[in-house]
């Protein structure tokens, strides 16, 4: 089962328990923070325990809605971000890695949007920067 790393409610993560848990990809879990706060001012950071199914994760949000949430796994992360109809459109016709934008093609649609989840790699960090841009001008 695709859970966090970090299953024990009574204990929210800290960056040391972090950057222990996903190693390399510490730096780009920061390089995403970083971006999406000089993107988007207003920004403000959420560790969420929504249930022992899925552990903690963080979320990055604006005054109304999720920007983009990070999943901590082991020694690795995932970036899960959700759009609506119109930003949808924007990916399939942005530069993103086509694997990308097949995956959100085929992600079912909830009232909310369109989901999608993504390792996060050295090689797909550019990608994730369009998606939240794409995220924050919709």
């Amino acid at each position: 089962m695709d859970t966090s790393i970090f299953n024990d409610k009574s204990i929210k993560p800290d960056d040391d328990a972090l950057k222990k848990a996903i190693g390399k990809s510490f730096k780009n879990w920061k390089l995403i923070h970083k971006y999406v706060h000089m993107k988007c001012s207003e920004a403000s950071d959420e560790w969420n325990y929504p249930g022992t199914k899925y552990g903690w994760s963080f979320r990055i949000k604006d005054k109304k809605r999720a920007i983009i949430y990070l999943l901590p796994r082991e020694k690795y992360f995932k970036a899960a971000l959700v759009f609506g109809q119109k930003a949808t459109d924007e990916v399939i016709i942005s530069k993103v890695n086509k694997g990308i934008k097949e995956e959100l093609s085929k992600a079912k649609p909830y009232a909310e949007g369109r989901g999608i989840r993504i390792d996060v790699d050295d090689k797909n960090i550019k990608d994730i920067f369009t998606l939240i841009d794409i995220k924050l001008s919709n």
